[in-house]
Formats: C-alpha cells, structure tokens, sequence
C-alpha cells in the first residue's frame, strides 16, 4: 500500500510539474510580442540603430501572440529589453547585416488561403482565367532557406521595399527565400548603394500567402538612408519625428479581413472608442515628418489641422525619394506601402490641432477607409523635441540613381491590367495582374516570367483597372516615373515605388496610369516581382515575375 501511494504521489508531482512547465510555454507565449502601447499616450520614435564605420549589425527574432489582436512582430533585444521593429539607420554605401531568428508559433484555426472555387467569370475580359492557388515548392535542398520551401504561417522572410538593390537570396529576394521556425539564424546582407537617394523605404516580410497575415499582425519596421539635409536643406535642423501607420484586424483569420484599427506607432488611433494618441509640440516650432503607410490595405489621405483648416504641408519627398519640386499641399494620399516626408509647422499655444487620416473612396466595390484622427496635436513649452535633423551640408557630387529618367527614350512599351473574379458566397474572390495579350491566372511560385527584359533597358507601361476597386502599383527593386493618369499628363513627374491606379465605375474608359521604368542599373539584374500592394489582392494571385537580363 504504502509502495501504491509513493508511485501515485510521484506520478502527481510528475503530472503537476508538466502542468507548470506548459503554463510557462503558455505565459511565454503570451508576452513573445513586446507590450504595446495603451491608448492617448505621447507618440514616441521607434528605437533608432545606427551604422558605425560603415556597417550596421543587427539581430532580430520573430515572434507571434495572439491576445485581443494578432501580433507579429520583429524583436531587438536592447541594453534596455525587448524592443520592436526598431529604425535602421545608414548611410549611401554602407553595409546592412541583419540576422533573422524565425520563432513564428501562430498557426491560423483553418487554411489562410481556400481552395479554388469553380471557374468564374473575370471581370474586365473575356478570357478563362487559370484556376490554380499559390503554392511554393518543397525545398530542394536540406536547411536551405535560399531553396525554397513550403508556404505555411510559420515560415517567413523580409522585403526591403524600395531599395534598389540585388533580387538574390540574402539581399532582396521574395521568391526562393524561405525562412522556416526551425532554422538558425538567417543572414541578410545588404549594401546601401553609393547612388541611392537619401529617404524613408521599410522592411516588412514578403511571404507569398501570408504576407497579409504577418503585415496586420504588425511586422514592420523603417529604414532610413541618412543625408535629406544635403539635398533638402530646408529641413536641417529641424526636430525629425517618424510615424508609422499600421492596421490591425478583429478577425485575422479570414480571407477578406474584417474590420480594422489603425494604429501610430503601434498605438490604437481608435477616437472616440479611446483617447487618441498624443503629439507634443513646442508650440509654433516646424518640425519634419516621415511617414510610411505599412497597412495591408488601407488608402490614407493625410492632413494636419488647426481648428477645421487643413494646414500646409511642404513635401520634401516620396518613397524615399526627394522631390524636384517644392510643393505644399494641404492633403497627401498615400496607398499601402507608400511613404511622405513632409514639413509641418505646429499649432501656437492654445490652439487645437489634429493628425488625420481625412478618408479615401476606394470605388464602388473597395473597401471603406473611412475619416480617423490619427493623433491630436498637443502645444506645449514642456515638450520634448525629438533629436533634429543634422545641420545642411554640401550635395553628393555622385548622380543620383535614375538620375535624367524623363529625358530618356523608352525602349519598349506594355499594357498590364488589374481584374478581379467575382466567386459570390462560396469562396475568395481571385485577383490577376495580367500583361494585355495575356491569359489572366492567379499567381503561382512555379509561373516562369510574365515580363522579360534586359539591363539597360527604359521602359513606359500602362497600368489599367478593369475591376471596381483601387488598386496599388508596386515593383520590387526600382523606382519608376508617373507620367499620367487617366490620361491626364503629369507635368513634374516624381519617383515613387507604389501607385496609385484609381477604381474604374463599370461604364467608359478603364482607368490608368503610364509609368517610366528604368532597368539601366545593372545591379537589378535577376527576377522578381511586381503586384498590387494591397496585400490579400497579392496574396491572392494578383502577383507576376519580371526577368531582368545581365547585357
């Protein structure tokens, strides 16, 4: 008997003791995300990390929780704890190696992506489209992440998104990179070209079928190619705040993701549910702005008001890139992934100042991006000013990269179309982003090239919408110009990396752009891919490759 009861009491304690130790796993994987931050608080910068001699070394892990929302996030681990998504800051030329731990636990309750539904009709033409979801293949070779792998919510890797930089594993690649939660560390090492311009670009993971389900769950974070002040003197000196804009979703899980918040800097912009975040200013002080829309899908008109009058903001640049010229405008539209760097001056005490996303028609069928007040802007003699920018200093002798892309003649020209097919109440709708002449297909990982040209090559393209929502224009790797819309011609182009291709109403014309790409760097040299930048709309198939020849 005796002997019956110390068998029963160990097996107790064994039984207790696997019980505490899967309470740990479970509090573990509680806090794996760093805490964010509580409603109406004051708006930080994230952490800054900065190259020395050249180099700048950093390590992130990446980890999910999932608590009220979804969270995905990147970790740094700081002499003051776990910090997320910080700013990597470089200079032209400097080297960036980033070590990726992938620790993703978060598997969704039911497949992410659906099974194909019958063939539907594709709104926009009359072609069939080919029915066959994204997949990637298995990896060819063992505990190689450059090979290839399957695509499951726990695999991930990152997109440098702007830099004009190589399309090979280890720098910029999307389509072979594959870094599972199983793997050691993985190695990025990049360098900052010598020509590239000075401005806000972002990193975020580029995972095809879950790049929607990591972006929402916050895995984002700014890198900024350092000397703005020496070719837009106007903003040395001036107190340099960086705002990131994110969403994050009541209902991860789904498709077509359900309603959202947006967020600043991971705080819940949410008014009136909760207090708005908080912006001290020293009252009437200029202050220069850099912000990135890292949602997934939202279309954001920005503005900064002082009482109802949307103030002017001076536009210094756009996807990274400064502008030629000097604009102030008193609202700037920015799609998902695109960014402004803006002046603003603040309000005079007293007065009452806000930060908003002022709305956004996305078309008959788009989703709604409704008027929110990111911010309120609070004047104060007690603020603390972030650090300022560094004081003006002569321009770069070096041209700039696409240096004189509007004087050059194009070398080809293309015609590409958004559409969409509609599969009523059984299943996702299907998204293709197609070459005219083209059959329209939902994106797979095993299409060959879509697109072929050469380095050296400048081309214009015409990007058209035949479905009834707005979509986002982005390429991998380089900038490009846009010379109209709808067939109104720009006259002071700008380079910027994502845009905006307006929602067509069902009657008439479809609505596009032309855009001037530059292929004469030779440094691109390789495949990638360009895609709608709404990310469900990419992961659901509205992706294609490009390859870009070596002359």
């Amino acid at each position: 008997m005796v002997k019956l009861q110390r068998i029963a009491k160990a097996s107790i304690t064994i039984y207790l003791t696997i019980v505490a130790v899967q309470a740990n796993e479970l509090k573990a994987q509680i806090s794996w995300c760093p805490a964010r931050p509580s409603a109406g608080t004051v708006v930080s910068n994230p952490l800054d990390l900065y190259s020395r001699n050249g180099v700048l070394k950093a390590a992130f892990t990446m980890r999910s929780t999932l608590a009220t929302y979804l969270e995905e996030c990147f970790i740094y681990q700081s002499s003051n704890g776990a910090v997320e998504a910080p700013t990597l800051r470089l200079n032209p030329g400097d080297q960036l190696t980033l070590d990726l731990t992938n620790r993703l636990s978060y598997v969704p309750p039911s497949p992410f992506q659906q099974g194909p539904p019958p063939p539907p009709a594709v709104q926009g033409t009359t072609a069939a489209p080919v029915h066959k979801m994204s997949t990637m293949s298995m990896r060819s070779t063992a505990n190689d992440p450059c090979s290839g792998g399957t695509m499951v919510a726990t695999s991930t890797n990152i997109h440098f998104h702007g830099l004009n930089i190589p399309p090979v594993c280890h720098q910029d690649d999307v389509l072979n990179t594959d870094i599972e939660n199983t793997d050691p560390a993985f190695e990025y090492n990049i360098q900052i070209p010598a020509n590239d311009p000075p401005g806000m670009y972002w990193y975020h993971p580029h995972l095809h079928g879950f790049s929607t389900l990591q972006v929402n769950g916050g895995a984002s974070g700014v890198l900024i190619i350092n000397g703005m002040e020496k070719l837009k003197p106007q903003v040395a000196g001036l107190p340099e705040r960086v705002f990131i804009i994110r969403e994050q979703f009541t209902n991860p899980n789904s498709w077509i993701a359900g309603p959202y918040e947006l967020t600043l800097n991971y705080q819940p912009a949410i008014y009136p549910t909760a207090a708005a975040p908080v912006i001290q200013m020293q009252p009437g002080v200029k202050e220069f702005w850099r912000v990135a829309n890292a949602s997934s899908q939202a279309f954001l008109s920005l503005q900064v008001t002082i009482g109802a009058v949307a103030q002017n903001l001076d536009v210094i640049a756009l996807d990274g890139v400064p502008t030629t010229q000097d604009n102030s405008v008193t609202s700037i539209n920015l799609p998902p992934a695109g960014r402004a760097e803006f002046i603003v001056k603040g309000p005079a005490a007293g007065q009452t100042a806000a930060f908003w996303q002022s709305g956004f028609n996305t078309g008959p069928i788009g989703n709604p991006n409704t008027a929110q007040e990111l911010a309120v802007l609070q004047p104060t003699a007690n603020a603390k000013e972030p650090p300022a920018m560094p004081a003006a200093s002569p321009a770069p002798k070096i041209p700039q990269r696409f240096a004189g892309l509007i004087n050059q003649t194009p070398t080809a020209t293309r015609k590409l179309y958004f559409a969409e097919a509609s599969n009523g109440t059984n299943g996702p709708t299907e998204y293709f982003i197609t070459v005219d002449g083209q059959t329209p297909k939902v994106f797979s990982m095993s299409d060959p090239p879509a697109i072929t040209t050469q380095v050296g090559a400048v081309e214009d393209w015409t990007i058209e919408n035949r479905s009834g929502e707005t979509h986002a224009f982005h390429i991998h790797q380089l900038h490009f110009l846009l010379l109209s819309s709808s067939g109104v011609a720009n006259p002071d182009p700008e380079l910027i990396d994502t845009v905006i291709v307006p929602a067509w109403s069902g009657t008439g014309a479809y609505p596009a752009v032309k855009l001037r790409l530059d292929f004469r760097d030779p440094e691109i040299a390789g495949t990638f891919v360009y895609h709608c930048h709404i990310l469900d709309h990419e992961d659901g198939g509205m992706m294609a490759k490009i390859q870009v020849n070596p002359k």
